[in-house]
């Protein structure tokens, strides 16, 4: 079994270091910006960009981790929204207006998520996309 080994970290650091999987350190700092909310039936994307437009930040179900049927849960669009959170934090925003698109069953859970660690959310606006006269009809049929 030998000794466990402990690593002390310095805190000397420069930027601010978020707490995600790889340990990036945040080197822009914003106090507004637009969280994108992208909500399929397969997958919960989350986007976070200034108020230009550039992304921030990302996150999505499958960079995660879930596989398959487990990417389009609201449990999965919960932890993208942690994540995310954690790291639009880091940059210091405190107010964030969402844009939602779609309709998959990750669009109010990635939201609550996201809200719960530190941002406040200003306003949410929805932009599903809705078609207005549909696809093309079937050709009438043959016999």
């Amino acid at each position: 079994m030998g000794k466990k080994r402990i690593v002390k970290k310095s805190g000397g650091e420069g930027g601010v270091k978020t707490s995600g999987r790889s340990g990036r350190v945040v080197k822009k700092r914003v106090d507004t910006g637009i969280l994108h909310v992208q909500a399929t039936f397969n997958n919960t994307r989350l986007a976070f960009s200034d108020k230009k437009g550039n992304i921030l930040c990302w996150s999505s179900s499958g960079a995660l981790g879930f596989r398959g049927a487990k990417k389009g849960t609201p449990f999965a669009a919960a932890k993208v929204g942690e994540v995310v959170g954690e790291q639009v934090y880091a940059m210091g925003a405190n107010n964030v207006s969402v844009v939602v698109r779609g309709v998959g069953a990750g669009r109010e859970s990635s939201i609550r998520a996201f809200s719960a660690k530190g941002p406040s959310v200003v306003s949410i606006i929805d932009k599903t996309p809705i078609p207005h006269n549909g696809p093309r009809p079937k050709k009438p049929r043959r016999v």
